[in-house]
């Protein structure tokens, strides 16, 4: 290798409450000789990154311009609203976009959920980001919905959540520049579907080890020679050339002799 040439990376780009972890691991195990470098993104500037090539794949939310960006969707993230641990929701299991009506609902410049309209009593101001929201909630101002996988990131341990329902919900997609498939980008797409090393699509399979020599026949178990070689299967006597009274051979009774 001469001076000029730079050893292969991946480079795989993430938005926050997204864990790689186990795909890095998989990734690890599987190219060993290629280093993958974890480049942490926000929601928002994610595309522009994959767009600029500053990474090569990444995981994202949707949606995606698939003008020049490919993504492959992965899972929907459960929604949650962020309360006080002393709040009235936190003593119930699930609540409801309805059950939100009374109360402020913040809503930061960063929100990664798509509404048509937030539910509940707006702000007075919008916080500037998710942590923000957060530290609002703390302080007993409002409350927060958002994906969980979020709402896990910035736990607090005088906060707590609980599952929404009738609001919109995050999708988590892999996504990377539609003219940049390369090899690298098609190992992970395969790691991330759950191909297997040896996968036609995936990694090619180790060839196959050389055959070693044959083995020997078998040796017969029985004895063709020596003592007890004539022993009868049935009975285990030994066989031999006259019945024992001196009979004809074979064991065949002959016919009887006449008396003169």
């Amino acid at each position: 290798m001469t001076g000029s040439e730079v050893p292969p990376s991946f480079r795989l780009a993430y938005v926050p409450g997204v864990t790689p972890t186990k795909w890095v691991r998989i990734w690890n195990e599987r190219l060993p000789d290629v280093p993958l470098n974890l480049v942490a993104v926000s929601a928002a500037e994610a595309f522009d990154v994959l767009r600029a090539r500053g990474a090569d794949a990444g995981f994202v939310r949707l949606p995606v311009d698939r003008t020049d960006l490919s993504a492959i969707p992965l899972y929907t993230e459960t929604t949650v609203v962020v309360v006080p641990k002393d709040h009235l929701m936190a003593a119930v299991d699930e609540v409801s976009a309805e059950d939100l009506a009374d109360e402020i609902v913040l809503h930061p410049l960063d929100d990664v959920l798509d509404w048509e309209r937030p539910p509940g009593r707006p702000a007075i101001e919008r916080p500037a980001t998710t942590v923000d929201a957060v530290e609002l909630v703390a302080a007993g101002v409002g409350v927060l919905v958002v994906p969980q996988s979020l709402a896990r990131l910035h736990h607090r341990k005088d906060l707590t959540y609980r599952p929404v329902t009738g609001t919109p919900e995050s999708r988590i997609a892999l996504s990377w520049p539609e003219d940049a498939t390369t090899d690298l980008v098609e190992q992970f797409i395969g790691i991330v579907r759950g191909r297997t090393v040896n996968s036609t699509r995936g990694r090619p399979p180790a060839p196959p080890q050389s055959k070693g020599k044959s083995k020997p026949a078998a040796k017969p178990t029985g004895k063709t020679s020596g003592k007890g070689a004539g022993k009868n299967p049935r009975s285990g006597s030994a066989r031999s050339g006259s019945s024992g009274s001196g009979g004809p051979k074979g064991g065949k009774r002959g016919k009887p002799r006449r008396r003169p």
